[in-house]
C-alpha cells in the first residue's frame, strides 16, 4: 500500500537512444563559480520543440471546441495518436479534462502566444467553480466533461453504461485534490498577470480561500492537507500533506496577495503557512525533499520521492531557496532513468511530463538546458501533435489514486497527453509558470555554485 495517495490526474483504470550530455546536476553546476557564460540562444531543437507542442496545444483547442469557435473550453487530458493503433483509453478516460492539465495547457498556450486560447480554459475555469452541480464554496473538481460549456451547471466526466442500465462515473475525477485547485488558482493569475481581470483575480482568490477552509491542518505539522476524496454525499477529509501540493499554495498565495495589494493580509499569511511546510519537508541529511505526510498528517513520509516534489520548489525559487539546489545530486542519483527522469525513486521509465520539468528548472536556474534533452522531449511525439506521457508501455510512480485503492495504481501509460505537451511547451518557450515570465536566455543561477 502507498504511504502517500497522489492527487494528480489519471482514472484508475489507467525511446530515445541518445544519452544526456550532462546530467542535471553538473549541467547546473557548469561553469565554475567566477565564470559566467555568456548569451546562449535556444538550439534548434528547442525552437523546433517549442514550436511544435504549441501547435500540438492548438489542435487540441480546435479538436475538442467542436465548431465552438469562443466560449468556455475544457480539453481532453488523454487522446489516442491512431483510433486504430496502439492502446485503447480505458473509458473512464476518454472525454476527461483534468483541471490540473487544462491549468497547465492554458498557462503553456500563453506561453505560446495564444492568450485567447488560454482565457477560454480560465473562463471554463472561473465557470466550473460557479456552477458546481452540488455546491458554491469556491472549489473545482478534479475533471470536467471535455468540450465547450454549454450546459447551465459543470459537466462532470462520466459515461452511460447501456449493459448496466446505468451511469458510470470516477471517484477521483468528482473529488477535489487541493494541489488541482492551488493549480487552476495559479492560470488565472497568469493570465491576470497578462491581462488584468477581476474577475480572474477574484476566481483565484476564492480558490485559495476554499483551501484556507477546507485543508487547512489540525495537527503539526501546519499546513494544507490533500483534499476532499469521495461521492458528494460522502466526501472524506484527506488528512495526509504533500510537499508538492504546499509549493503550489505558497506560491499562488504570495502572487494573489502581491496582485490584490492591501487587502491581502489572509493569502499573505497563506503563503508563509505553506512556505514553513515546504521548508521542514526539506530532508538537510539527505539533501533532498521528502515528499509529504503519511496518512495521519503528522509522520513524515521518508521513503519514497515524488519527482515533482524535488523539483517545483527549485523552479518556483522563493527566498531562501539556494539550498535546495543540492537537491539536484538527489535527483540525478535516485530519479534517472536511461535518457531522462522518471516519477518515482529508482523509477522503471522515463516520465516525459517530469522530464520536461526538470528541463525547464534548468532553463529558469540556468538559462539553458542539454540539448540532448530537448532531442528526448522531440522523440515523444504523437502524430496527433501531442507528446507520449511515457516511451514506456506502463510507467508506475508508486502511488496511489486514493483511498479506495487496494495498493499503488497509479500508472502513466504511452497515450499523447495534454500536461506532458504543456510542459513541454513550457521549457522550450522558458516560460515559469510559478513566475508568469520568460526566462532570460543565457541567465545565470542566482545561487552560489
Amino acid at each position: 500500500m502507498s504511504v502517500f495517495p497522489f492527487s494528480r490526474p489519471l482514472a484508475s483504470c489507467l525511446a530515445a537512444s541518445m544519452a544526456l550530455a550532462l546530467p542535471l546536476s553538473a549541467a547546473l553546476a557548469q561553469p565554475s563559480a567566477g565564470r559566467q557564460p555568456g548569451p546562449q540562444a535556444a538550439s534548434a531543437t528547442q525552437q523546433t520543440l517549442a514550436r511544435q507542442s504549441c501547435e500540438g496545444l492548438r489542435r487540441a483547442v480546435a479538436e475538442d471546441q467542436k465548431g465552438a469557435a469562443s466560449g468556455p473550453l475544457f480539453l481532453a487530458s488523454y487522446r489516442v495518436a491512431d483510433p486504430k493503433q496502439g492502446t485503447p483509453l480505458e473509458p473512464a478516460l476518454a472525454g476527461a479534462a483534468f483541471t490540473y492539465d487544462n491549468a497547465l495547457a492554458g498557462i503553456a498556450l500563453l506561453a505560446c502566444g495564444d492568450a485567447a486560447s488560454a482565457r477560454r480554459i480560465g473562463d471554463a475555469v472561473v465557470r466550473a467553480m460557479e456552477r458546481d452541480p452540488n455546491t458554491a464554496d469556491g472549489r473545482v473538481r478534479n475533471a470536467y466533461r471535455a468540450g465547450p460549456m454549454t450546459e447551465e451547471k459543470a459537466a462532470l466526466p462520466g459515461r452511460w453504461d447501456a449493459a448496466k442500465n446505468q451511469w458510470i462515473a470516477d471517484a477521483y475525477q468528482v473529488s477535489t485534490a487541493t494541489g488541482n485547485v492551488a493549480w487552476a488558482a495559479l492560470l488565472l493569475l497568469n493570465l491576470n498577470e497578462a491581462e488584468p481581470s477581476p474577475a480572474y483575480l477574484a476566481g483565484a482568490r476564492r480558490m485559495l480561500g476554499w483551501i484556507e477552509q477546507r485543508t487547512r491542518a489540525r495537527n503539526a505539522p501546519d499546513g494544507y492537507n490533500g483534499g476532499w476524496y469521495g461521492w458528494d454525499n460522502a466526501q472524506r477529509a484527506q488528512t495526509w500533506k504533500s510537499t508538492e501540493h504546499n509549493i503550489d499554495i505558497a506560491v499562488a498565495a504570495a502572487w494573489a496577495a502581491k496582485s490584490a495589494g492591501g487587502e491581502a493580509e489572509a493569502e499573505r499569511r497563506q503563503a508563509r503557512t505553506a512556505l514553513e511546510f515546504v521548508n521542514r519537508m526539506w530532508n538537510a541529511s539527505e539533501q533532498r525533499f521528502n515528499i509529504g505526510t503519511k496518512e495521519d498528517g503528522a509522520t513524515i513520509a521518508t521513503d519514497g520521492s515524488g519527482l515533482d516534489a524535488q523539483l517545483w520548489p527549485l523552479l518556483a525559487a522563493p527566498e531562501g531557496s539556494c539550498p535546495w539546489m543540492r537537491g539536484l545530486d538527489w535527483v540525478e542519483k535516485h530519479h534517472r532513468f536511461g535518457e531522462g527522469y522518471g516519477f518515482s525513486r529508482s523509477p522503471d521509465g522515463i516520465w516525459t511530463e517530469g522530464t520536461a520539468q526538470a528541463a525547464a528548472t534548468l532553463v529558469a536556474r540556468k538559462g539553458a538546458a542539454p540539448e540532448a534533452l530537448w532531442q528526448l522531449l522531440a522523440s515523444q511525439r504523437a502524430g496527433n501533435g501531442l507528446y507520449y506521457a511515457t516511451p514506456s508501455a506502463r510507467i508506475s510512480t508508486g502511488l496511489a489514486i486514493g483511498p479506495d485503492s487496494t495498493g499503488a495504481d497509479f500508472f502513466y501509460y504511452r497515450w499523447p497527453h495534454l500536461g506532458a505537451t504543456a510542459w513541454i511547451a513550457l521549457a522550450a518557450t522558458g516560460f515559469n509558470p510559478f513566475t508568469g515570465k520568460t526566462a532570460a536566455t543565457g541567465a545565470t543561477s542566482p545561487c552560489p555554485t
